[in-house]
């Protein structure tokens, strides 16, 4: 088992990675979640530093999430990615069939979706 699983959080909104990130590190602290507010800013984190997993919102304004994926894959072929996202089940599951995300979780109220989240993280990166 890992001693510290460190995450790379991207989402465009500040509130919602603070409160990801809180409650994150609150359900595992084995988790060290640093947060960044665009994809291409992602990407320079993941040249710079190491991590064990990624979760990304999936609609961003300077890259989607797909094109953010396939750029982490092209640097990155076996790192955990995540999609946490609000979009439609429907439209996510279709993109996880097509592309190379270890999952998703859907954003919605209540903080059992963070548990879930850090309970997949975990999984992903010690399977």
């Amino acid at each position: 088992m890992a001693d510290t699983i460190t995450v790379l959080l991207v989402d465009e909104d500040t509130e919602v990675l603070e409160l990801t990130q809180t409650f994150l590190e609150r359900e595992d602290d084995a988790l060290d979640v640093e947060t960044v507010t665009s994809a291409p800013a992602a990407l320079e984190e993941l040249e710079a530093a190491s991590f064990d997993c990624v979760v990304s919102d999936y609609s961003m304004p300077e890259m989607t999430g797909v094109e953010f994926l396939e750029a982490v894959r092209e640097r990155s072929p076996g790192l955990p990615f995540f999609f946490f996202t609000g979009k439609d089940s429907t439209e996510i599951e279709a993109v996880a069939e097509s592309a190379d995300i270890t999952g998703y979780v859907q954003k919605g109220t209540g903080t059992e979706r963070y548990g879930d989240l850090a309970r997949e993280i975990r999984a992903a990166v010690e399977g």
